[in-house]
Order: C-alpha cells, then sequence, then structure tokens
C-alpha cells in the first residue's frame, strides 16, 4: 500500500460496512435502511472523504474492489445482495443498455472508476453480451461465487441478504448487532421500480455522504487498483 492509501483512514470506533451486492440488488433500498438506523451511507463512493466519512458504502466501486477494501479496511462487515435472477436479468439488462455507450466511449462518458467496475464485471463487456441472458446470468453467478469463496471461513463477517425474503430485515438487524431501542423502522422501501436508478439523488438525510466533490473524484489507489481475478 502506498502513502495515498494509509491516508484513507477508517474511524477506529465505527468498522465499515460494505455493499458488495451487484447494481440492481436492492443497494439503494439498504443504503435507505442504513440512514435510518443511524449509519453514516454512501451508495457509491469516488473520493477519499466519502471513505473517511460514510461508515457504510455500496454499489461502485465496492461491488469490484470489495477484497482490496476489505485487506485496507480490517474489522470490516461485508454484505452481499442477491436478487432471483428471474427479476434481476430483465433489470440489469435495461441498466447496463443505457450505459452501454457512456462505457463504451473511448473519450468521455462515464468517470474512469465507474468504466473499470462495470467492465470488469461484466467482461467481455459488450452490447451483444449484455444482451444476453445466459452471458449475464454468468457474470452474476460468477460474481456471487467468488464472494461465497472469499469469506468461506469468515460467517461473522459476511451475511447473504434477499430483500425480498419477509425475515431480510431481521436478518440485517442480527447480523449489525443491534439493540431493539436502536430499530426505529420496520423493513426495507421498495425503491428505483420500473426502471429508475435514479432515486439515491432525490433523498435528504443528514447522514448522507456524497459520492463526489462537486461532481470530481479522486484518483486514489485505493479506488482504482485492479479487480481480483477469478479463481
Amino acid at each position: 500500500m502506498n502513502h495515498d492509501l494509509n491516508q484513507a483512514e477508517s474511524k477506529p470506533h465505527a468498522p465499515k460496512i460494505f455493499v458488495i451486492g451487484l447494481p440492481r440488488t436492492a443497494t439503494t433500498s439498504v443504503c435507505v435502511a442504513m440512514l435510518k438506523l443511524g449509519f453514516p451511507t454512501a451508495h457509491t463512493a469516488y473520493v477519499k472523504s466519502a471513505f473517511d466519512q460514510a461508515q457504510v458504502i455500496a454499489d461502485t466501486p465496492i461491488f469490484c474492489d470489495y477484497q482490496a477494501l476489505d485487506s485496507h479496511y480490517p474489522g470490516s462487515k461485508f454484505i452481499y445482495l442477491e436478487r432471483d435472477l428471474a427479476s434481476w436479468l430483465p433489470s440489469i439488462k435495461q441498466l447496463l443498455m443505457r450505459m452501454s455507450a457512456n462505457l463504451l466511449s473511448e473519450k468521455g462518458g462515464f468517470n474512469p472508476i465507474i468504466k473499470r467496475c462495470f467492465k470488469t464485471t461484466f467482461s467481455p463487456f459488450s452490447v451483444e453480451n449484455i444482451q444476453s441472458d445466459e452471458f449475464l446470468a454468468g457474470c452474476y453467478q460468477r460474481h456471487i461465487r467468488q464472494a461465497k469463496r472469499y469469506f468461506n471461513t469468515r460467517s461473522a463477517d459476511f451475511l447473504m441478504l434477499n430483500v425480498a425474503q419477509p425475515d431480510s430485515f431481521t436478518q440485517l438487524v442480527d447480523f449489525l448487532g443491534l439493540a431493539p431501542h436502536e430499530v426505529n423502522v420496520t423493513g426495507f422501501e421498495k425503491i428505483n421500480i420500473a426502471g429508475k436508478v435514479t432515486a439515491w439523488n432525490e433523498i435528504k438525510h443528514p447522514l448522507k455522504i456524497a459520492s463526489t466533490r462537486g461532481g470530481k473524484i479522486d484518483k486514489l489507489d485505493l479506488i482504482l487498483l485492479p479487480s481480483p481475478e477469478a479463481r
């Protein structure tokens, strides 16, 4: 680790909680629940300040870089969000098709962190591939298989969660070790329905942490580390 990584220290009294499910697996719903449970939360993080200030961080670049983050933030917890493939496939396909021009653009488009994470996770990324249910299902299964293998001996640090299951919120509360008096919500809200992906932008909450610095990102090695290769 170089000096840039060493500067991005987490708060000693607040272990990080990384939500490592793929996009369209209810990351926004979980982040909103975390805000209401009292956790400073960032849905995506592209600057040092987001990693410093947030206790809970989800989506990009977390789903791609969770192994590097685990090494850099010892003692962290990880929540893997599952979703039934029959529901996830049309949703992720719509998202990726909408993003494809910007992801494939050699000039401009999305920031390089977004490009790297999506093109690594859905590799080889092409318009043809992201229209294939078989290809996308393979990406999903590879991602979940790698996470299960990585956390195989660390059940205390790792939770598999499907928010569509009736006991999912109770599982989350138990995993976080919250006492009954610390829980003032009863479940997950349904957010970003029917292809919408911008609901987080509309959330107003004092514990919501900005993902960028006025639209700008940091070139931290922490964020730009290559994703671990499939094994």
